[in-house]
């Protein structure tokens, strides 16, 4: 039976970020996942997660300026400094919380460019490199272009191509369902070929980015899916609510209360 963790970035959006925690055990999650709690001390975030029993299945290394339009900088030739340093900034929230894995985000840049692919792959092993005498996993995640036009990592295959490349133990795919739905479609099969490499997935009903029961694709059969698969690890749910978080749990309730 797939773990899920709730994505607080995204749902509980009722409460404030950090009372979120709360909301999620409350609902029935035993895992949580969001994309970056660096607003927030990293002594505070992992005592809200383990006050409430809480496992922290993944989050993002920082990204730059956000608010900016930033989505990272791995793929940025000039940014190599500030990915170092982004390492660094993200360890004491390892540390805090126990996360086993961190997605590195690739950033704005043209994939035809061949420093930006050069610039990608130092990137990207060298983080992998960093947390591994951590136990860390790094994952890297194909985004779809209509969500974030111009992010370098657009597509699943050459993700995959990548990973298998680089052969570097603890660098793994971030199998967001629906980024590969948009993307390329036959997801189904595409979890087939590259579960060997997932390391962490993700979930939204297509298109609307709403829960995941109903439009584009079935979920129970995909659940199911992973457990004849033999997925291990966590789906995260990151989607938004079309109202309260909590109205929109139907589809949960089979899965509330699985242990990590």
């Amino acid at each position: 039976m797939p773990r899920f963790a709730a994505n607080l970035t995204m749902m509980f959006n009722e409460v404030p970020f950090l009372d979120r925690f709360e909301a999620a055990a409350k609902a029935g999650f035993t895992a949580v996942e969001f994309l970056f709690p660096y607003d927030h001390p990293a002594e505070e975030v992992g005592k809200r997660l383990k006050g409430n029993g809480l496992t922290q299945a993944l989050f993002n290394l920082p990204p730059g300026d956000w608010n900016a339009g930033e989505k990272g900088f791995a793929a940025l030739p000039d940014r190599f400094a500030d990915l170092q340093q982004s390492l660094k900034t993200a360890l004491s929230y390892v540390q805090a919380t126990g996360v086993k894995r961190v997605h590195l985000m690739a950033g704005i840049a043209e994939r035809s460019d061949a420093r930006a692919v050069a610039a990608f792959r130092k990137s990207v092993a060298h983080a992998a490199e960093f947390f591994a005498p951590h136990g860390l996993d790094v994952v890297i995640e194909p985004i779809n272009p209509r969500n974030v036009p111009g992010y370098f990592l657009n597509d699943f295959i050459f993700a995959r191509d990548l990973i298998n490349e680089l052969g570097i133990a603890n660098l793994k795919l971030q199998f967001d369902i629906y980024h590969c739905q948009i993307i390329h479609g036959d997801v189904t099969m595409r979890l087939r070929e590259m579960m060997p490499i997932i390391g962490h997935i993700q979930i939204a009903s297509i298109p609307s980015r709403n829960e995941p029961d109903g439009e584009e694709l079935y979920y129970p059969f995909l659940f199911g899916e992973l457990d004849r698969l033999g997925y291990g690890g966590f789906v995260g749910c990151e989607y938004n609510p079309r109202g309260k978080t909590t109205d929109g749990l139907a589809w949960f309730k089979p899965y509330a209360g699985v242990k990590p």
